[in-house]
């Protein structure tokens, strides 16, 4: 399928722009533009019953949550909940850059959201990002009842390196025996080095995203080739996939990625986990953040509530 004439339209018009690549401007100028971006994207946010900050604190370090929740608790009555990750190649993004998004899944799934704002690169290298995203969600799991939360019925949620973080996350609760996520989203999830797919060699160009950018990331988070290679770094290498939680996972025809999301998903449905992979034809990398085409706005919708359906499933 040819590329969506409203992703067309949008490509073309960030093409004719001319900015520099942004691998090749400092990444806190990068995040200075992208928060007056974020701030301009959406006039009217989605509306929410309650939408509110918070400070967790960890040895060393303070990580900082936004908490958003489509409906007022039932008295005595827990909710479920959806941890989320944002994409940025772990050097750019934030709680402003999904905000929207955030607000989509809450009300699409009918459960809290939490997003956390981890540390990012190239302040913050590998493994800084992945142990904020870990410890964030066994914090929450912690201090679920307090926030009138069920810990049995809290999923993780991420798009891009951020649904990296997500699976990760799983991973490494596996590892250390701790709460497993009840369940995992992950929109075009960074699953492995980049090279060597298909769709990094069809869609490296002209789609935004780029093989330079995605090196750019890559050297910003990992600070080498070992690093890079680690199952927390790219967890298509571990060795065991085997008790993963249910996984949705969605990619889009023209992004590099691609190939990476969907031999994951295959990995994990040979380790006998429940999978459900979607690829959607004519959209790029970012779909889903681009809540004005519809077909966006449509797959958030349908994730959105496939993935709240899995935790209202374990009531």
């Amino acid at each position: 399928m040819a590329l969506d004439p409203e992703v067309q339209e949008m490509v073309d018009n960030f093409n004719r722009l001319q900015i520099p690549p942004i691998h090749k401007i400092h990444p806190k100028m990068i995040r200075i533009i992208e928060a007056r971006m974020a701030r301009k994207q959406v006039t009217q946010p989605t509306s929410l019953y309650e939408v509110k900050k918070e400070k967790i604190k960890l040895p060393h370090r303070k990580i900082k949550l936004r908490i958003y929740k489509p409906v007022a608790n039932e008295a005595g009555t827990p909710q479920p909940a959806i941890v989320f990750y944002h994409g940025g190649g772990w050097v750019i993004g934030s709680l402003d850059s999904h905000d929207e998004l955030c607000r989509r899944i809450a009300v699409g799934s009918g459960c809290c959201v939490i997003a956390v704002d981890y540390r990012l690169a190239p302040e913050h290298p590998f493994p800084a990002a992945m142990q904020d995203a870990y410890d964030a969600f066994h914090y929450i799991t912690e201090h679920a009842e307090q926030w009138e939360l069920d810990a049995s019925r809290i999923a993780v949620a991420g798009d891009s390196a951020g649904g990296n973080l997500a699976t990760v996350v799983c991973l490494a609760a596996k590892d250390h025996g701790t709460t497993m996520p009840a369940a995992q989203l992950l929109f075009y999830p960074s699953t492995g080095k980049g090279e060597g797919t298909l769709s990094y060699e069809e869609n490296g160009q002209g789609y935004i995203l780029t093989a330079e950018i995605m090196s750019w990331f890559e050297k910003s988070y990992f600070k080498g080739e070992e690093n890079a290679t680690e199952p927390y770094a790219s967890p298509l290498l571990a060795n065991d996939l085997t008790g993963m939680p249910p996984a949705l996972i969605i990619t889009a025809q023209y992004d590099p990625l691609r190939d990476q999301g969907a031999q994951y998903a295959e990995r994990l449905k040979e380790s006998g986990n429940e999978v459900h992979y979607e690829c959607y034809d004519g959209m790029i990398h970012g779909f889903v953040s681009q809540l004005q085409l519809p077909r966006s706005a449509e797959a958030v919708r349908k994730a959105s509530e496939q993935i709240g359906d899995w935790l209202k499933g374990k009531e």
